[in-house]
């Protein structure tokens, strides 16, 4: 990649926001590793329940529940008609155990009852996902951003603000599992259609009011102290990526972040960085953002085209060199 400005010197606020799963964080180990040995805990049979089997087994029920409840269910919570995240995960947890219990109890043992999945099992996998047990950042995140918040500090350069997001197609377990990492997240959240506090889910948090008055103070300390100053995902704000209105509700909430400074002579600079060609790159592109592809996998296939980095060390190289 060229060792040009990738983000023209006179925008002065700049929204930088990254995807989330496979560019900021990854499963600390596969995650059929980590449910057959949660499941080996509470006595499952290490022969029946291996990762092998619960690969096939999540896959399957993953895509059956993507297309039932598409998005966490999330139209249905609307109508009152589902509970959300915590429901669809325990439904992919529990018919993924279902499916290689069912197979096993078929083949060897045709008309007993099937083996329970226990209450307690898929409460600790709940868990476990939401933070630091089932995930670990990549190892240029933190660097990253505390190479960001001495930027965020200069005075010498190109932005007088930069808003920090995550935009991410998941539930609202992400600023648990950030924060979880040792990055600090604030409490900005989508709003679309229904306020993300009242939409159920897996987050406790401030109060909308709370929240209000978090942004409502001296934005310069908060933005100082804070490595994300958002979270946005498809849950919370209606649709997934590669759709439009995931970035649009983005950049919505971030000029709320940005009211305190906001003039009508600010210029505003969008940017978005992730792993996905097709729901990262070119959905930020085709929004009408500066996209960047983060190279996480190696034998990832990308068009010529795209513009790459190979770490967020390069991205904060970028950054830095601006005038």
């Amino acid at each position: 990649m060229s060792a040009s400005r990738i983000i023209p010197a006179s925008s002065r606020t700049l929204l930088l926001t990254f995807d989330a799963f496979g560019t900021l964080f990854h499963p600390r180990l596969p995650v059929p590793e980590q449910y057959a040995a949660t499941a080996h805990q509470f006595g499952l049979s290490r022969t029946t329940i291996t990762p092998d089997k619960l690969e096939t087994a999540f896959r399957d029920t993953f895509r059956e529940q993507m297309h039932r409840y598409p998005n966490y269910g999330r139209a249905d919570v609307l109508r009152g008609q589902y509970g959300g995240p915590r429901q669809w995960w325990e439904e992919v947890i529990r018919g993924s155990f279902g499916r290689v219990l069912s197979t096993k109890n078929e083949s060897t043992h045709p008309g007993q009852p099937k083996e329970q999945i226990p209450d307690r099992m898929v409460e600790v996998l709940l868990d476990r996902f939401a933070g630091s047990e089932g995930y670990a950042l990549y190892d240029d995140v933190l660097p990253f951003f505390h190479r960001l918040r001495k930027l965020k500090s200069a005075h010498k350069w190109s932005f007088d603000r930069i808003i920090v997001g995550v935009v991410s197609n998941s539930d609202d377990r992400v600023p648990a599992v950030l924060k979880s990492l040792g990055l600090t997240v604030g409490d900005m959240r989508a709003d679309q259609d229904r306020s993300s506090m009242d939409l159920p889910g897996f987050e406790r948090r401030n109060s909308e009011e709370d929240v209000a008055e978090e942004y409502d103070e001296d934005r310069k300390n908060i933005n100082y102290n804070l490595d994300i100053d958002m979270v946005i995902t498809s849950y919370e704000a209606g649709q997934e990526k590669p759709h439009r209105l995931i970035f649009d509700v983005t950049r919505r909430q971030a000029l709320k972040v940005a009211r305190p400074w906001l003039t009508s002579r600010t210029k505003f600079k969008s940017v978005h960085v992730g792993d996905d060609f097709e729901k990262d790159y070119t959905a930020a592109r085709d929004a009408g953002w500066e996209s960047y592809l983060l190279i996480r996998n190696s034998i990832d296939l990308n068009p010529p085209e795209a513009k790459e980095f190979e770490d967020l060390h390069q991205l904060a190289d970028k950054l830095e060199c601006f005038p």
